[in-house]
């Protein structure tokens, strides 16, 4: 589809750029001094025209490997927690280092996905975000893996699913994820010279879905199925994604000012930043509902007790669960009831609840506005 790039971004204002390994290291083992430099010149540039932004990085196990000269087996998950402690100092100081030449300023900043399930510390992150670009200075994000796996806790995985959620959470108009690829293709082109380039992706059909493949970098953990993954969490925000290649001259500069680099995902859909959160945290349990019930949520109508079938797991009031139907996930909710409370009022009509709870502050399992369909 021939669209032209400006008018796809329009004004951006905000822009978070996504960093992965394989171009912190430039395919290398060790930090590449002259691409940092280069992307801390390039944000310096973004922000004397007026734009803010926000980096989220990866490479800390990477560095830290090689720093502690360890090679762990996949499964030695402390001696890779190890490395992501060493290595997330040694990043940040190369990060400070090329800011510093451009007169920036950084701040660090670790998070985990139970971080981001948490209501308040999420409202606390934004005014965080919020202060620091007040003060002109960069943030840098990273998962802090030196706690969070997948043997501990829930965790994003994938810092190309964390660049999108932070992205959706703090606005963003644009979000550019620098990568060893320039793009979207319709077959993997290291193995198909009949590989054909997308320049523009309007919609994340089954087909554009079906042309992601698994990473084939030895060093990151991101693929192209988690870039179309992030570009479902821009879509939902309102956010433009830029897939394209961080060796290109001038890369972040060009894509954010609107030149054709790059696959460029298009947003025309926006939906509340509490259903953004909630489609992105960790859920504490699972409600299945019947086939009326998700009749009902397609309709953006709430979800009565009278439609629940089963509940699984330990949740309070307020936190995120799953809403499953026929085996799948079809929407993210925060209940107005304990999961002790629905399991006794399930497959009830809503003016029993009274008698069964000895209290009816509400009719409903979840308000619809506290309903967010996947």
């Amino acid at each position: 589809m021939n669209m032209d790039r400006k008018e796809i971004l329009g004004e951006v204002g905000r822009v978070v750029v996504k960093v992965g390994t394989s171009s912190i290291t430039m395919g290398g083992d060790t930090v590449s001094s002259e691409f940092m430099d280069s992307v801390a010149e390039q944000v310096r540039k973004l922000r004397d025209g007026g734009k803010e932004v926000l980096i989220v990085t990866s490479g800390a196990i990477g560095i830290g490997l090689k720093a502690m000269n360890a090679k762990p087996k996949p499964k030695e998950i402390p001696v890779r927690q190890a490395a992501a402690s060493v290595g997330q100092s040694i990043l940040m100081q190369k990060w400070n280092d090329s800011f510093q030449k451009q007169g920036i300023v950084v701040a660090q900043i670790l998070i985990t996905l139970n971080d981001y399930s948490d209501r308040e510390t999420i409202l606390n992150l934004n005014n965080t975000i919020d202060s620091l670009l007040s003060y002109n200075v960069v943030p840098i994000f990273n998962e802090n893996d030196a706690i969070c796996v997948k043997e501990i806790g829930p965790m994003f995985g994938d810092n190309d699913t964390l660049s999108a959620v932070i992205a959706s959470r703090a606005d963003a108009d644009l979000l550019v994820i620098l990568s060893d690829v320039d793009g979207l293709y319709t077959k993997n082109p290291s193995l198909h010279e009949d590989a054909a380039f997308i320049p523009t992706v309007t919609e994340l059909t089954p087909e554009i879905l079906e042309m992601a493949g698994d990473t084939m970098s030895s060093t990151g953990t991101g693929g192209m199925r988690t870039k179309l993954k992030a570009a479902a969490i821009c879509k939902d925000a309102g956010c433009r994604m830029i897939i394209a290649l961080s060796t290109e001259k001038d890369v972040l500069l060009r894509a954010a000012t609107g030149e054709d680099i790059g696959t460029v995902f298009v947003s025309d859909t926006h939906i509340s930043k509490k259903k953004r959160w909630m489609k992105a945290a960790h859920s504490m349990g699972t409600v299945v509902i019947d086939d009326g019930a998700m009749k009902a949520l397609t309709e953006h109508r709430s979800l009565l007790p009278v439609g629940v079938k089963e509940v699984t797991g330990q949740f309070s009031k307020g936190d995120v669960i799953d809403i499953v139907c026929k085996g799948e996930i079809v929407a993210k909710a925060t209940p107005n009831y304990s999961s002790e409370e629905i399991s006794r009022i399930r497959g009830m009509h809503s003016d029993r609840i009274r008698d069964v709870l000895g209290k009816c502050p509400y009719n409903d399992v979840a308000l619809s506005e506290n309903i967010a369909l996947m």
